[in-house]
């Protein structure tokens, strides 16, 4: 697992897999509920596999810990 966390836009990314080729993630689903101010987004391969999640809002929904340690 990877987190990459960009905090000029507080936006994570939290890859499952060390690397994701490019074009694998062909689906994106939304999660509703998470919270009001933060979004997220799971990216799936063509057979519906979890490859990531990226966080908008991620303070808010996120480990501060987490987010300390992420590039």
């Amino acid at each position: 697992m990877h987190i990459a966390y960009d905090r000029e836009n507080d936006t994570a990314y939290v890859s499952l897999l060390a690397r994701i080729p490019d074009g694998a993630a062909v689906r994106q689903v939304p999660v509703e509920g998470i919270a009001e101010d933060a979004e997220v987004v799971l990216d799936l391969d063509e057979g519906g596999q979890l490859l990531g999640i990226e966080v908008t809002g991620a303070r808010r929904v996120l480990p501060a810990e987490l987010l300390g340690e992420a590039p």
